[in-house]
């Protein structure tokens, strides 16, 4: 059986879904499955990068489809990514998936469960919409879209009907999943597998013998850390309020990794409060992952609570894989939030509230002890509960099914009557 994944960035693109699509397509790979990837030529931080068009990695035959990049910078020429995209990716199932094929259609780019269900359905394939990240709701909570609009309204009925056409619908949280089987109203095909941290290739790494922490001159230094996209779903302004109050202890620091739509935003706010105590680096190569995320003492996770059925904040699995504790910016009823809650890896502060984030920071570089423990649960609760090997497993039994399916029945042969 053929295993086809759609997403807009692959191996060897580091952005957040492309990591976790890349793993697990070479995990099924190294399973026996026969399994290809449809993807851009693009990393999503480079505009001067053209990939190669067709190559095998681990077993996965990777098809990199000719699009646009103009990048994330602006909507319109990002709009324009998605569009032609879409159109590529719709003409190459049409012409190279097969019947009993399946289809695992990612969310990048938006709206591709509508597309790539169309062209699966025409060509009698298995579909299965791994909901990553939830459009067009993320639009609209945003205030990119009007919530009643008609762009809106019709990308919503557009992308439920697609999924009501899918074999099965994946989600990461229980909070998207319920969110889904309200618009599909079929439980049944609604499965939840979490996302996930290799905890072999992210490791803890001690900080008296991290090279990255060295050479970005942090040693001494209680360090809090952000490590990922900084983009809309987040927010930045109580953190950098907190570093603000912060700005005359010259032994708490504050590392921020990545890029993003906001990235640049964060950079002038800080420059603008005069924010020495904080230091930017860019987004590290996964070589460097277990390095760069424990290069700070303690990380911090966020998400705008009206994301919380759409989104879930896949850094927050690195961050445990590192053992590392997690102080998460949000609403205490979010899934991130209730995780901390229950395990002790960490603590929760609602946004606006840089004066008790701040004050937990001071704690925190107080408590080394307190901090030990937090860590030591961190990576107790990627390994019992969220790691790769787990929902690779899952993977593996959704897909199972449909192998099952495709087996032909056996026919009996009649039984001779006597004579």
């Amino acid at each position: 059986m053929k295993v086809v994944f759609a997403n807009r960035y692959f191996h060897p693109d580091q952005s957040a879904t492309s990591r976790v699509v890349s793993k697990l397509a070479f995990a099924l790979a190294a399973r026996g499955f026969e399994v290809t990837a449809i993807t851009s030529r693009a990393l999503h931080d480079r505009t001067d990068v053209r990939l190669d068009r067709d190559e095998t990695v681990s077993g996965v035959r990777i098809r990199r489809l000719e699009t646009s990049h103009f990048g994330r910078d602006r909507i319109g020429g990002r709009a324009l990514d998605y569009l032609i995209f879409h159109l590529a990716a719709f003409l190459w199932g049409l012409g190279n998936v097969s019947k009993g094929d399946v289809c695992v259609l990612c969310t990048d780019p938006p709206m591709l469960s509508v597309t790539g269900t169309l062209a699966m359905r025409l060509k009698g394939a298995k579909v299965v919409n791994w909901v990553l990240d939830l459009f067009p709701e993320t639009a609209i909570e945003l205030g990119l879209l009007r919530r009643k609009g008609v762009l809106a309204t019709v990308s919503l009925w557009l992308r439920d009907l697609a999924f009501r056409a899918s074999d099965a619908v994946v989600c990461p949280t229980r909070t998207m999943a319920q969110h889904v089987c309200r618009h599909v109203k079929n439980k049944a095909r609604i499965v939840v597998v979490h996302n996930f941290s290799d905890t072999k290739e992210i490791g803890v790494v001690a900080p008296a013998e991290n090279r990255l922490r060295r050479a970005w001159g942090l040693e001494g230094s209680f360090v809090v850390g952000y490590s990922g996209n900084f983009g809309r779903a987040h927010d930045f302004t109580t953190l950098l309020d907190a570093a603000s109050l912060l700005r005359d202890r010259s032994d708490i620091r504050f590392l921020m990794i990545g890029s993003g739509q906001q990235h640049a935003a964060v950079v002038e706010r800080a420059r603008h409060l005069g924010l020495a105590n904080m230091v930017f680096k860019p987004l590290q190569p996964s070589r460097n992952l277990a390095e760069s995320l424990g290069a700070a003492d303690v990380h911090i996770v966020t998400l705008l609570p009206s994301l919380e059925h759409c989104i879930v904040p896949s850094k927050f699995y690195g961050i445990l894989a590192a053992g590392r504790p997690s102080i998460f910016i949000g609403t205490h009823q979010g899934e991130v939030a209730q995780a901390i809650a229950a395990s002790g890896c960490g603590e929760t502060v609602e946004i606006g509230s840089s004066v008790a984030l701040a004050a937990l920071i001071i704690d925190l570089s107080a408590a080394p002890e307190r901090c030990a423990s937090m860590a030591a649960i961190a990576r107790q609760l990627i390994e019992n509960d969220y790691s790769a090997d787990q929902a690779i497993d899952r993977w593996f039994g959704i897909l199972k099914t449909f192998e099952r399916r495709l087996e032909p029945k056996a026919v009996s042969t009649p039984r001779k009557l006597p004579s």
